[in-house]
């Protein structure tokens, strides 16, 4: 048990950072979701490489 009650303040504060993280979670889902689908669609060709 701690020994300070926790402030109002720190508990708005972690409820805004969930909400951060969350949407930061969610972003990076999206952008693997959408770079396996470009990947796997069977289109994708790797940038040609000069000199080869």
């Amino acid at each position: 048990m701690s020994i300070a009650k926790t402030h109002e303040i720190h508990r708005r504060r972690f409820g805004r950072n969930l909400g951060v993280a969350l949407l930061l979670v969610a972003f990076i889902a999206v952008m693997f979701g959408l770079t396996v689908a470009k990947v796997s669609d069977g289109t994708f060709t790797p940038p040609h490489q000069e000199g080869t």
